[in-house]
C-alpha cells in the first residue's frame, strides 16, 4: 500500500470517528434538552398542586389541624434521608465520568436504599394518619395534603424503579455513552425531587405547624 493510500485511509477513519463523536454529542444534547422540558412540565404539575394546597390549607371541616397530626421529628428524619440520597447520587457522578462501574453502582445502590427508607417512612405516616381518622376524605386540607405528598412519593417510587433498572443495566453493559446519558437524566430527576420535597417540608409541614 502506498503512502498516499495510507494517508487517505487515515483521513477517512479520522473523519468517520469525528462524525460518530459529533453524532453522540448531538444525541446527548437532544436527550438532555428533552428531559429538561419534561422536568419543566412536571414542575408545572407540582406548582398546581402547591397552589391547590395553598387555597384549601385552612379548610379543616372541623377535622384535625396540622399541629395535631404532623410529627415534625419524623418528617425531619425523612427529609434528611432524601437529602442524603442526593449527596450519595452526587458521589456516583464523578465515578461515572471516570468510567468506574463498581463505585458508580455502589453509590447508586446507597441512593436507592436511602430513597426506599424515605418511602417506607412516608407510607408509615400515611397509614398512621388514616388509622387516626385523618384520611384524605376527612377534609379538603387532608385531601390536598395526601394528593401533593402522595404525588411526590409516587415520583420517588418511579425514581427507585429507575435506579434498580440502571443497576442491572450497568452490570450488563457498563458505562457506555447511552448509559451515561441515562444516568445524567436520572440524576436530574432525583435532584428535582429533592427540590420539590424542600418545598413540601417548608410549605406543608413546617408552615402548617407554626401557623
Amino acid at each position: 500500500m502506498t503512502d498516499h493510500a495510507l494517508q487517505s485511509n487515515g483521513e477517512a477513519v479520522t473523519w468517520h470517528l469525528a462524525e460518530a463523536e459529533d453524532h453522540d454529542h448531538g444525541g446527548n444534547g437532544a436527550t438532555i434538552l428533552g428531559f429538561w422540558i419534561y422536568l419543566m412540565s412536571d414542575a408545572l404539575i407540582f406548582a398546581s398542586l402547591f397552589a391547590m394546597f395553598g387555597v384549601v390549607s385552612t379548610s379543616y371541616a372541623g377535622g384535625p389541624v396540622p399541629r395535631e397530626i404532623f410529627d415534625l421529628e419524623l418528617v425531619a428524619l425523612n427529609t434528611a434521608l432524601l437529602l442524603a440520597s442526593s449527596i450519595t447520587f452526587g458521589e456516583a457522578m464523578p465515578h461515572m465520568e471516570a468510567g468506574r462501574v463498581g463505585p458508580t453502582r455502589f453509590w447508586l445502590a446507597i441512593t436507592g436504599l436511602l430513597g426506599a427508607g424515605f418511602i417506607a417512612i412516608e407510607l408509615y405516616e400515611f397509614a398512621h394518619l388514616i388509622a387516626e381518622g385523618a384520611g384524605p376524605q376527612r377534609s379538603a386540607f387532608l385531601s390536598a395534603f395526601f394528593t401533593l405528598v402522595g404525588t411526590h412519593g409516587a415520583h420517588v417510587t418511579v425514581g427507585l424503579i429507575w435506579i434498580v433498572v440502571m443497576l442491572i443495566q450497568l452490570g450488563r453493559h457498563g458505562l457506555s455513552l447511552p448509559m451515561k446519558r441515562r444516568l445524567i437524566c436520572l440524576s436530574m430527576f432525583w435532584h428535582f425531587l429533592d427540590i420539590i420535597w424542600i418545598g413540601v417540608f417548608t410549605f406543608v409541614y413546617l408552615y402548617g405547624v407554626l401557623r
